[in-house]
């Protein structure tokens, strides 16, 4: 038996699985504050505590992930202020009795889920919702040097009628800044949901992401790029990116099929929690 926590911006998802990666119970909880939302994660894992051989956490961030540092484990200038500076590696090991954890951020443990349904040893998984991040893993290891990508804030063009500034509060008009869920009710007063499928603010975000998608087919040139979260709930989204995605190519060099190349997860809603079991299970392997 093994645990995952998906801890996003909005919510945590705590499940109990198998190694399997079978999922058996499972909550959701608003994401809050530590002093909240913490107890809560820690009375969901005690009924199996003797059970558990190891926790997955997936985490919004940004996070320390480098073992050797002093900070390792713990939040570090997120734009949750609550959060900054948190241990959060050091409470669960404390509350769950030393249980041995894998920490990685919330995207970096969903690209590890989609890898399991996956061919191939290579994947980028931008997620885009509340935030936007990306993961991305090469030779089955996660990219990382210093620490994790921060895929979400890097430089884009603008749209040509897309007069919105930005929601980023550190860079402004990033790809987060443009194309993250909040921008979209930030420029109509609408929430994406609630607009037509022929709006224009599709045509944007399409933009937006068929250049992060293109950024990523030239740098890292991975085997899938997959692209998930509440703002890809919009079904015509996919196949704009794609179009998009062609046009600022420009058949520069051949990639495959696109609609095999640039995705939506395979394991929907639950790649992170995935992700964090199969990390789970590897770190007592």
């Amino acid at each position: 038996m093994f645990g995952a926590i998906e801890a996003g911006g909005t919510k945590f998802v705590c499940s109990i699985g198998d190694d399997e990666h079978n999922i058996g119970e499972q909550i959701s909880l608003p994401t809050s504050t530590p002093e909240e939302t913490m107890p809560e994660v820690v009375a969901f894992f005690k009924p199996y505590i003797d059970k558990m051989k190891a926790i997955g956490i997936g985490s919004f961030g940004p996070i320390d992930i480098q073992e050797d540092t002093p900070t390792y484990g713990h939040f570090t200038n997120t734009p949750k202020v609550a959060w900054q500076g948190f241990d959060f590696v050091g409470y669960v090991k404390t509350e769950l009795n030393d249980i041995p954890v894998a920490w990685t951020t919330d995207v970096n443990a969903a690209a590890y889920g989609e890898l399991t349904q996956s061919p191939g040893n290579s994947l980028v998984y931008f997620t885009v919702g509340t935030g936007l991040g990306g993961g991305a893993i090469q030779n089955g290891q996660f990219i990382g040097g210093i620490n994790h990508a921060e895929m979400g804030h890097i430089l884009i063009r603008k749209h040509p009628n897309d007069s919105y500034e930005g929601y980023c509060i550190y860079h402004g008009d990033c790809l987060e800044g443009l194309a993250c869920g909040p921008t979209i009710e930030a420029r109509y007063g609408i929430k994406g949901q609630d607009l037509s499928e022929d709006h224009e603010v599709w045509d944007f975000i399409a933009y937006y992401l068929a250049q992060a998608a293109m950024i990523t087919d030239l740098t890292l040139a991975p085997q899938r790029i997959v692209f998930g979260g509440g703002v890809l709930k919009q079904p015509q989204l996919i196949g704009k990116i794609r179009s998009e995605f062609e046009r600022l190519l420009k058949d520069y060099r051949p990639t495959p099929p696109l609609d095999e190349y640039i995705i939506t997860p395979i394991l929907g809603d639950n790649a992170a929690t995935i992700g964090c079991l199969a990390m789970a299970k590897e770190i007592v392997a």
